[in-house]
């Protein structure tokens, strides 16, 4: 989930209205390896995903099928977070205020009116910033554990445009059921999983809105708001499910399909074919880096970038400069990232980047890498149709491998902990 759609249901969910309706009588109700999991902190996250689930009409699970649902969720949370701190994986207080800066630019709102509003909600300054630090922890995690280790080679890239040659490349807009398998499932297990995926179907075929039946038999992250999965490029998806969806109309549902992680049941929302000619403004950029951490505050590093600026305005080399003080790896190139497209770079590169004069040097920027001093060497339009498919289609490949390894991550992760449920005892 990106930051902005986090603000953006932080201040749907969190009514002054649904905070009241918290059951303020506690007790343990989960514990994981060393940690505990509360009813009060159980009825908080249900009672948001009632009010979400109201907000978009959807039928509400069963009581109990909903805190069971819930519950799985925050102890998956608990163990990715319990693995961060073990690798000493951290978001610090100027990182999060980078973040939360980005989140009100996003709403279109200043720092102080972004706060006003959330807390008229009912939700915390406090709980809001413990929220969006959470998800980055977990979001580094993932890139650490997961999305950094997979590769995606020249090959397969080759392999797959060969196979879509003179194919109308797609996006689908879906929503989805999913019943996860655990490792190396039983044949006992798995009969179970494919009855409750059938049943699941049979209420579709029977009538039942999509949403609904996704609220109550989904063990997906998305389950709670319906399913939905958003728009999806078909490399971003495996062949057998792209196969079912080219079949499909807007509205319709897919047969159960299974993948190593699961049963799946789709509805296709819509689709529509992918821009073909792309044509954009590229930046061929230099830049130095100097990184803020335990020993270079962020006080030191934005005064060594003014000292090494002030002497490339007495006539030393950028280049130069680069090789021998940037952190970054583009160093022994002295700082050349080479031609950027539009997008490429974290936002707050990207603006200064954008408002230089060729030749010019920044003053220090700010993002979240540390501090850069950058430079526009040449700007050009170019027609990147070939170069941005293949791009995009790594991105596509890319993100359907991680996901993949991501949920088996995660079951394995949920099998080797310790893991004792109480949320059924008196």
């Amino acid at each position: 989930m990106t930051l902005l759609r986090t603000a953006t249901l932080t201040l749907a969910l969190f009514s002054s209205a649904a905070m009241a309706e918290i059951i303020t009588a506690d007790r343990v109700i989960a514990i994981v390896n060393r940690n505990a999991i509360t009813q009060v902190e159980l009825n908080q996250k249900i009672n948001a995903i009632r009010k979400n689930l109201e907000q978009q009409k959807v039928q509400l699970p069963p009581e109990q099928v909903l805190q069971e649902q819930v519950l799985e969720r925050m102890i998956l949370d608990q163990l990715q977070t319990q693995y961060a701190q073990q690798l000493g994986i951290r978001v610090d207080d100027n990182q999060l205020e980078m973040a939360i800066n980005r989140i009100a630019a996003q709403n279109q709102m200043s720092l102080p009116v972004f706060r006003q509003k959330l807390e008229e909600t009912g939700m915390s300054w406090r709980g809001f910033r413990d929220q969006i630090r959470q998800e980055m922890l977990l979001a580094r995690l993932k890139d650490r554990e997961i999305d950094s280790k997979v590769v995606v080679t020249d090959s397969e890239i080759d392999d797959y445009i060969k196979l879509a040659a003179n194919k109308v490349q797609m996006e689908y807009n879906l929503a989805q059921i999913f019943i996860p398998l655990p490792e190396n499932a039983a044949p006992d297990q798995i009969q179970a999983r494919r009855l409750r995926i059938q049943a699941a179907k049979k209420e579709l075929e029977s009538g039942a809105a999509f949403a609904s039946v996704a609220a109550s038999y989904s063990a997906d992250q998305n389950a709670n708001k319906g399913g939905s999965l958003g728009w999806r490029p078909a490399g971003s998806l495996p062949p057998a499910f792209t196969s079912l969806l080219d079949q499909l109309k807007p509205g319709g549902i897919t047969d159960v399909v299974r993948s190593p992680a699961g049963f799946h049941l789709f509805k296709l929302l819509d689709k529509r074919s992918q821009q073909e000619q792309v044509v954009v403004d590229q930046s061929h950029v230099r830049h130095i880096l100097i990184r803020s951490n335990e020993i270079t505050s962020t006080t030191d590093a934005q005064q060594k970038l003014r000292q090494i600026r002030s002497r490339i305005e007495h006539g030393e080399k950028f280049e130069d400069l680069a090789k021998a003080f940037s952190d970054d790896a583009s160093a022994p190139k002295g700082g050349d990232l080479g031609w950027l497209n539009p997008g490429e770079t974290v936002p707050e590169f990207e603006a200064v980047m954008n408002s230089l004069k060729v030749g010019e040097v920044s003053q220090p920027v700010q993002t979240p890498f540390g501090f850069h001093l950058i430079r526009v060497d040449e700007r050009r339009k170019q027609d990147v149709t070939l170069e941005r498919a293949r791009f995009k289609l790594r991105n596509e490949l890319k993100q359907r491998k991680a996901e993949e390894q991501y949920e088996d991550w995660l079951r394995q992760l949920r099998d080797r902990a310790h893991v004792e449920l109480r949320l059924k005892d008196e």
